[in-house]
């Protein structure tokens, strides 16, 4: 087990292993906005202004886990959890006890004859428990005793006493027990954390590409309709001339009217998944007002590598998967249940023995002189305990039971549930790259179609209202055109945080990577 903590990474000095260099043609390009200033915009990308941050889906991926409250909440649950085992060590830890009294005493018995003593005593001992179950404490004694006149006794004392269980408690698999559940747990908090940051990650990098979207979003919906005031413009032209009816004004101003509706909803959509993608990477920001705007740094790419066999990305559900390990986990821990409960069904038999050696003198040096000579005491013994019934050990016994019969079932089902979760991810991801495809091919169509629908439009053989449609339709394929790329790139995201290795094909390091062999 990696005891090194529990952060993510030294996170400025990770490897991100993917990049998006590419570029696509749907959002760029856009004509300068002849649109009245009354719609609200967003700063463009790479504006000088302090209060815009720019940022790469990578550059997000790391300040979500540097800065993010939740990381940091969920980062110290190892680090709790482990205290548990230290807990469960200091069991085994040798424990220094010592002390000292005195006391003083006037006795008269029934013939009026008084007596008065005096004395004390001071002594250490350490006392240590094995994970045998055996206890052994060695420990030294000092004392005085004085009255009636006597003169002065020292006495001194050096003991070893042992207790080993003979039944209940005894051998190392019983006595480690509560330590092997500790640790199961620590490696339990690490998993749990692991499907945290890969959650995280996976949210930072769908808001990211949704923010994407958004904008050219915005670029797109803000060249559709500067093409929509040029076509408003050129109609009321020709109506000036004579070459149109004054009926068809009505259609042109109707779908200008119609880009800026879109423009204000784009705009606000975007400055949504703006304070979104803030309360994830910076929310520190959110707050003071400190950034304004975010700029995104990274274009949408298909020309990736395409997901390998779905076999291959079943068997690393199966293995990588953080809720798959933790139960199995959960059955390695009702384990060492299942020992700690048969061991409560025993009788408490412990075997103990006492030695020590004595010495008297009248002085103190003189008693731990006389520790040599040929004094000692000895006692051993049985001791024996056993609750009539034992109700309590057997309700624990079988509980212990059910509860990994019940563990056992629920590792089947989580099992399954990965299987279908990659499977079905799977598949989206495959949809989402055919439609790609197909969006560019319907795209390329509607461009043509327009060209035709405004060829006609000038020489007099089509309305505005088809050129509007035509416009319209094309602005939906180019909006589809991005939207089917980002849909794309986070059902990909999504097939490798249902597999559990999104973490690792992003190049980030996190506890609980290696997969627990099935119990």
């Amino acid at each position: 087990m990696n005891r090194k903590g529990v952060a993510i990474l030294p996170l400025a000095g990770a490897l991100i292993l993917f990049l998006f260099p590419a570029q696509i043609r749907a959002g760029e390009g856009a004509a300068e906005n002849p649109v009245s200033h009354d719609i609200p915009s967003a700063a463009e990308p790479g504006s000088p202004s302090p209060d815009v941050l720019s940022v790469t889906i990578e550059q997000a991926v790391l300040m979500a886990l540097e800065n993010n409250r939740a990381v940091r909440v969920e980062r110290l649950s190892p680090s709790i959890t482990r205290t548990f085992e230290d807990q469960e060590l200091a069991t085994f830890d040798p424990v220094f006890s010592a002390g000292a009294t005195a006391f003083g005493q006037r006795d008269e018995d029934r013939r009026g004859l008084e007596g008065d003593g005096r004395g004390g005593e001071a002594g250490a001992a350490l006392v240590k428990k094995f994970e045998t179950g055996a206890t052994v404490s060695a420990g030294a004694m000092a004392g005085l005793d004085t009255g009636d006149g006597l003169p002065d006794q020292y006495a001194a004392r050096l003991g070893v006493d042992l207790t080993q269980p003979i039944l209940k408690g005894r051998g190392r698999a019983v006595n480690l027990a509560s330590l092997g559940q500790a640790r199961l747990d620590s490696l339990l908090s690490e998993y749990e954390f692991r499907g945290f940051a890969e959650s995280l990650v996976a949210q930072v990098e769908a808001t990211y590409w949704d923010l994407v979207l958004a904008r050219k979003r915005v670029a797109i919906v803000e060249e559709s309709l500067a093409l929509a005031v040029q076509q408003s413009d050129e109609t009321r032209h020709r109506i000036r001339v004579g070459n149109l009816a004054e009926t068809e004004i009505a259609a042109a101003e109707a779908e200008k009217a119609l880009r800026r509706e879109a423009l204000i909803n784009a705009r606000s959509q975007v400055e949504s998944l703006r304070v979104r993608m803030l309360r994830l990477i910076r929310p520190q920001d959110l707050s003071t007002l400190a950034v304004r705007e975010v700029t995104t740094g990274s274009e949408p790419t298909v020309d990736r590598p395409a997901p390998g066999p779905l076999a291959d990305h079943v068997a690393t559900a199966l293995a990588m998967r953080p809720d798959v390990n933790q139960a199995r986990l959960l059955i390695q821990r009702g384990d060492l249940e299942i020992v700690k409960t048969r061991n409560g069904l025993l009788p408490r038999m412990d075997l103990f023995v006492s030695l020590g050696k004595t010495g008297y003198a009248d002085s103190f040096g003189g008693s731990v002189g006389d520790l040599t000579g040929q004094g000692y005491d000895i006692s051993a013994g049985v001791t024996f305990e056993r609750p009539l019934g034992n109700r309590d050990a057997r309700a624990r016994r079988e509980r212990a039971l059910l509860t990994r019969e019940q563990r056992q079932e629920a590792l089947a089902n989580v099992r399954d549930l990965a299987c279908q979760d990659v499977e079905l991810a799977y598949i989206e991801v495959g949809r989402a790259r055919l439609l790609v495809d197909a969006t560019a091919a319907t795209l390329r169509f509607q461009e043509e179609k327009l060209r035709a629908e405004t060829a006609k439009f000038r020489v007099g053989k089509s309305t505005g209202l088809l050129v509007a449609q035509a416009q319209r339709d094309l602005l939906a394929s180019r909006v589809a055109e991005v939207e089917a790329v980002t849909t794309f790139l986070k059902a990909r995201t999504s097939l490798f945080l249902l597999e559990g290795s999104l973490l690792t094909r992003r190049g980030l390091s996190a506890p609980g990577e290696a997969p627990q062999p099935y119990p």
